[in-house]
């Protein structure tokens, strides 16, 4: 069974407390992307509950076993006894950048499982078990704009009209540890709502829709505060990093010229798309 696990981007970003549990609160917007993976998942002849795991595309660092499709495989097998499976991910979307790859990635694995041996859990019990396996794993279970708080698995309807608008992803490399930045930041005075402010013209976002990451991230990394420049010097009428970072996406005019705006990236990870 083959799918296409998607990224996603944050809409703002404010962390609004440390909680007793070693998490943080926050509020955000969710909103997911056309990026995507490839995930293959098939039975395996191996029938005692074992799996095998091939990684194409971007490589991922680490042992197999920590990476969240496996997690996924684990946490599920723990419940429902799994027969063998083989897992194979052709990686697109760059790890450690914000985008909920790993993430996407996980919760695909559950509902493949669920599907593929007709497990038969509910939405609400698979979305369950992806919060056990990271905070942003249960919006892949709607895949829908959500403004989101708690850890970020609280949800509620963010009626944000973005259709139309081009979108430019952009990645240098530098992979972002989320535990580290979020153990790293200084938690920020919000002078509005990221609930209200969400919900006005995005062309009056820039400076308003924050993200709490983004003054740490770039005073140990620069170059990302450049990329925002260079998206907002190209026409962007909004740029932000997202999640955690390293990505950064600029929003542009349907008509922007894609062109032009890719030749100051050379080399880099560059992704566009209409939203």
């Amino acid at each position: 069974m083959i799918s296409f696990p998607n990224a996603k981007i944050n809409l703002g970003l404010h962390v609004t407390g440390r909680r007793q549990d070693g998490y943080h609160n926050i509020e955000t917007v969710f909103y997911p992307l056309g990026l995507s993976d490839i995930l293959e998942v098939t039975p395996s002849p191996d029938t005692r509950g074992h799996y095998t795991f091939l990684n194409t595309g971007i490589k991922i660092e680490g042992e197999p076993s920590d990476n969240l499709c496996i997690r996924a495989w684990n946490e599920l097998n723990k419940i429902r006894p799994l027969p063998g499976v083989s897992i194979h991910l052709h990686k697109i979307i760059p790890s450690g950048a914000g985008l909920g790859g790993g993430s996407s990635n996980a919760v695909y694995v559950l509902r493949i499982l669920n599907d593929l041996f007709q497990l038969g859990l509910k939405v609400s019990e698979l979305e369950a078990i992806a919060g056990g396996i990271g905070s942003d794993c249960p919006f892949f279970m709607h895949n829908k704009p959500l403004f989101a708080t708690g850890r970020g698995e609280i949800f509620e309807p963010a009626e944000i009209d973005l259709k139309g608008i081009r979108i430019v992803v952009v990645h240098a490399g530098i992979h972002i540890d989320t535990a580290r930045a979020y153990r790293e930041i200084t938690l920020a005075e919000h002078t509005g709502s990221l609930r209200d402010i969400i919900h006005t013209d995005p062309y009056s976002w820039q400076g308003r829709v924050t993200n709490d990451f983004e003054p740490g991230v770039f005073a140990g990394y620069p170059e990302i505060r450049y990329l925002k420049e260079q998206l907002l010097d190209s026409g962007a009428f909004y740029a932000s990093m997202t999640g955690s970072g390293s990505a950064v996406y600029g929003l542009f005019d349907y008509e922007a010229d894609i062109k032009i705006i890719k030749r100051k990236f050379p080399g880099l990870f560059l992704w566009d798309g209409i939203l």
